[in-house]
């Protein structure tokens, strides 16, 4: 049985089961998400992080984007119409206004945290989490461009592109842990969560644009 480590692409591999592996990727980003949300939001609220709890309900609000991308996937598979239909724009929606809430929140709590000097328990859990996320978010972006490339799909390609946003929220959220454990400075949190905030922002922003047929994203060029 092959497995995604030794996972190959020839040029006469037929094009349903490229599309098996398409959706199995997209159900992977879907359930790992979801994981990643609970453990995130549950030690983000323990240890008092504001960056790794927002982080963690980043992910949810990916979830709900994942589902877009797998129905896509299954749209593909049926007609190979990469047009958006009703589902994918009002998922786009929903993640959008999601996103915007999320920022609004964390721009908030933030402010709030650094006026009173808040310090967090402890950011270890940032530190892992985050360590975690780069690597699997590689692994996925890896196989997902295989995947579109093999199908000629830009959709899918821009799929792949647009993952690399979370690579950046691990990023950020990796060296607000790290800083905090190596300095102890508070307000380290507090910056981590704010710029995990625009990255949101950004991503809303975005989800709106592709609602309304704009294939934009954060990867830019990188996108086609």
């Amino acid at each position: 049985m092959k497995t995604m480590a030794t996972l190959s692409f020839n040029p006469g591999q037929k094009k349903a089961n490229l599309y098996k592996w398409a959706s199995a990727l997209a159900l992977i980003t879907i359930f790992y998400n979801i994981i990643e949300g609970i453990v995130s939001v549950l030690f983000g609220i323990k240890d008092g992080t504001i960056a790794l709890f927002g982080f963690g309900v980043d992910s949810f609000v990916e979830v709900i984007s994942g589902v877009g991308i797998w129905h896509m996937v299954r749209k593909l598979r049926q007609n190979g119409d990469e047009k958006l239909d009703r589902f994918e724009k009002d998922a786009l929606r929903v993640t959008g206004t999601a996103f915007y809430i999320l920022t609004a929140g964390l721009v908030i709590t933030a402010i709030v945290n650094l006026y009173q000097g808040h310090k967090p328990e402890t950011t270890l859990w940032g530190i892992i989490i985050s360590v975690i996320s780069i690597l699997t978010m590689w692994i996925l972006i890896h196989y997902k461009i295989k995947v579109g490339k093999q199908l000629d799909s830009q959709a899918m390609l821009a799929d792949a592109a647009c993952t690399k946003v979370c690579i950046q929220l691990s990023l950020v959220l990796l060296f607000a842990s790290a800083g905090y454990e190596l300095t102890g400075i508070g307000w380290l949190d507090s910056v981590g969560a704010i710029l995990i905030a625009w990255l949101s922002f950004r991503e809303g922003r975005e989800s709106f644009q592709k609602a309304r047929g704009n294939p934009t994203c954060s990867c830019k060029d990188n996108c086609h």
